[in-house]
């Protein structure tokens, strides 16, 4: 598993008109090839009167499967140029369908590369890109009495709070970075005179929200 990578942040779609075509940007995650291909013929489904519905995907963590496809557009002016601009922005696991709605106005072959590139690039600004991080998932249970205590100090401190269960005691779940459990751990007994039970969980991703600038 990778320490971190980037995708898509979930499902969406963007649309913008160059010369009088419209452009149409789809995308979404997609871990396996069936998944991406479903995707794309969803899409085509849904736009089937559409000039062109243009795709591209990459997908495993060392982008092992490359796709891309023109849809009738002159050969490597529409599929290529979306595929650039998800590997230009270091994805994984994404699929794209470029939808055109000719407008009337031939744009050529450079005009079609750019308008398939800036139409897959300003997609990906309007539907965000997330950082998947590996975290170990760490188990603090402890009474009720040091819940608030607890509580305050991950909700100011550089930790994740995943989920908290109320049972007989509590039970905090925490993301953790691998090289911080150690630390984490001595930071826990301390804050809360060793009266809490440690346990490490599972390895899962956790998922921050990248800028746009």
């Amino acid at each position: 598993m990778l320490s971190y990578y980037y995708t898509v942040k979930d499902y969406g779609e963007h649309e913008i008109t160059i010369q009088k075509s419209r452009f149409i940007c789809y995308v979404n995650r997609a871990t396996t090839e069936e998944e991406a291909q479903n995707f794309i013929n969803l899409i085509k489904k849904k736009h089937w009167d559409a000039n062109h519905n243009c795709s591209a995907y990459l997908i495993g963590e060392t982008n092992n499967i490359q796709k891309a496809n023109d849809d009738g557009e002159p050969s490597g002016t529409a599929g290529v140029p979306m595929l650039e601009v998800l590997k230009k922005r270091d994805l994984k696991d994404t699929v794209t369908v470029v939808t055109r709605y000719f407008g009337g106005i031939k744009l050529g072959a450079g005009g079609l590369i750019r308008a398939y590139g800036k139409s897959v690039s300003e997609g990906l600004n309007a539907i965000g890109i997330v950082e998947r991080r590996l975290m170990r998932v760490i188990h603090v249970k402890i009474d009720y009495t040091w819940l608030g205590k607890v509580e305050n100090e991950l909700r100011s401190s550089p930790y994740t709070i995943k989920e908290i269960h109320y049972l007989d005691g509590v039970e905090v779940e925490v993301y953790v970075e691998e090289e911080q459990i150690n630390q984490f751990t001595e930071w826990m007994i301390e804050l809360t005179n060793g009266q809490s039970v440690i346990n490490e969980g599972d390895n899962l991703y956790l998922e921050k929200l990248m800028s746009n600038s």
